[in-house]
C-alpha cells in the first residue's frame, strides 16, 4: 500500500483509513464498479492496481499478500481465478474513473470507479490526414524521380550503343 497522505485523511487515524481502503477495494472486486467520492476513487485506486498486479502473478505468496488486505476468501478467489486472467496481457490501467456529477445533499463530486474489462490492444500509431496526404505525395515524388532516372538511364544507353554503332561502322 502506499504511503498516507499527510495532512487530513479519509476517516479519522491511520488505521481506519487502511480499512476503508481495503473495504472500498473488496466491493470493487465484488461487484466490478462502485460509486462513490472523487477523493475515496482517487485514493482506492493504486490500492487496487497492487492487488491487480499481485493476482497476475498467481503464487501463493501474491495470494497471502492480497488477504492481508481483502480479508473475504470469497472475493480473493474471485480476484485470482477471474479477474487476474482477464487482466494478464494489460501492463496496468486497471482502473476508469468516471464523473458522475454531484451529490444532491452535500454536493461532494460523485464518480464511477470502474474495472476495465475490454481487451487490451498495444496503441497503433495514428496517423492523421495530413500526414498521409504528406506521405503519399513524397511516394509520388519518389516515383517520379525513380521513372526521370530510368529514362535518363536509357537514354544513356541508346546514345552509348548509338556510338558504338557509328564507331564499328567507320571501323
Amino acid at each position: 500500500m502506499p504511503t498516507p497522505a499527510k495532512g487530513p485523511r479519509l476517516g479519522g487515524s491511520p488505521s481506519h483509513e487502511k480499512l476503508m481502503l481495503a473495504n472500498l477495494a473488496t466491493s470493487l472486486f465484488e461487484h466490478e464498479q462502485i460509486r462513490t467520492t472523487e477523493t475515496r476513487a482517487k485514493r482506492v485506486r493504486p490500492v487496487v492496481e497492487r492487488l491487480i498486479t499481485l493476482a497476475k502473478r498467481g503464487d501463493l505468496h501474491a495470494r497471502r499478500k492480497v488477504m492481508t488486505t481483502i480479508r473475504r476468501k470469497d472475493i480473493v478467489a474471485k480476484l485470482f481465478e477471474e479477474l487476474a486472467p482477464t487482466f494478464a496481457a494489460r501492463p496496468g490501467g486497471y482502473t476508469r474513473i468516471v464523473k458522475l456529477g454531484n451529490r444532491k445533499g452535500d454536493n461532494a463530486p460523485m464518480v464511477l470507479l470502474s474495472l476495465v474489462t475490454e481487451e487490451y490492444s498495444p496503441k497503433q500509431q495514428v496517423v492523421t490526414e495530413a500526414e498521409s496526404a504528406k506521405a503519399k505525395a513524397n511516394e509520388a515524388k519518389e516515383a517520379a524521380a525513380a521513372e526521370e532516372a530510368d529514362e535518363a538511364e536509357a537514354t544513356e544507353a541508346e546514345e552509348e550503343n548509338a556510338t558504338n554503332d557509328t564507331a564499328g561502322e567507320d571501323a
